[in-house]
């Protein structure tokens, strides 16, 4: 059953703590309905105290995360849920998006502990996944076409309770800005006025930090959604080394 292997049997440290106790019922009536025997429940058990995140970590630490940003202006619309479902299938495929929003639809229903879940994903996820769920944070809040003040506010909330600095916002939220000329130079975390050379160096080392190896461990999906990630740094580079008439 793809549900018990991608989410339910992949659940490790997320199956506890605040994310757990909100994702516990969402699990549980999932496995229901689709006739499951309670064994994907019984395996995350096992492996919650594994400090190594799952795709499933990942998954049920962003649809938790989704809730709390789609609640931020004190309600919930259709057209909201359209976005998150066409964002979940463009990430996460289909099949996986369904278990995805059903998992959603219930935590939706729930007060939501923002700091807490964030404290939990940084005490159990290295940081270049927590750099991957907040990209999909962002991408989400981008989803509509426009980003209001409570999201934002909820962004670098989200960012500063999982330990992402400034920087690493500021990189992630101008690959969403590529209309902006001043982004290709925040996304390699660098200023207008930095030399060829320092510009070369931010390259490779934002290019060491987004590469797509750094998630390979979580499957094909989430390696897909980190490649667009890298290349919005090539893409970078590229604009300022077209800018410049750098080699």
């Amino acid at each position: 059953m793809a549900f018990s292997k991608w989410i339910g049997g992949g659940l490790g440290w997320a199956f506890g703590g605040p994310i757990g106790g909100l994702l516990g019922f969402a699990v549980g009536a999932m496995l229901d309905r689709m006739g499951g025997d309670g064994s994907a429940v019984e395996q995350a058990t096992h492996t919650r105290n594994s400090r190594a995140t799952t795709a499933g970590d990942l998954a049920m630490s962003l649809v938790v995360l989704t809730a709390a940003l789609m609640r931020v202006d004190g309600r919930v619309t259709q057209r909201e849920l359209d976005h998150v479902r066409r964002f979940f299938v463009k990430q996460f495929g289909a099949a996986h998006a369904g278990e995805l929003l059903i998992a959603l639809r219930d935590v939706l229903k729930r007060d939501i502990a923002v700091d807490q879940v964030c404290a939990q994903v940084r005490a159990n996820m290295p940081h270049p996944l927590r750099l991957q769920l907040m990209h999909y944070l962002i991408g989400l809040a981008h989803a509509d076409g426009q980003v209001d003040r409570a999201e934002k506010e909820l962004l670098q909330r989200m960012a500063l309770a999982m330990g992402i600095s400034d920087k690493d916002l500021g990189s992630l939220s101008a690959m969403f800005r590529t209309a902006d000329p001043a982004a290709a130079y925040q996304i390699l975390e660098v200023g207008p006025d930095a030399s060829d050379d320092e510009v070369k160096k931010a390259y490779r080392r934002m290019a060491m930090k987004y590469h797509p190896d750094k998630v390979a461990q979580l499957g094909e999906e989430v390696q897909k959604a980190a490649t667009e990630k890298f290349k919005k740094v090539q893409e970078a580079y590229e604009r300022i080394q077209q800018q410049r008439g750098m080699k």
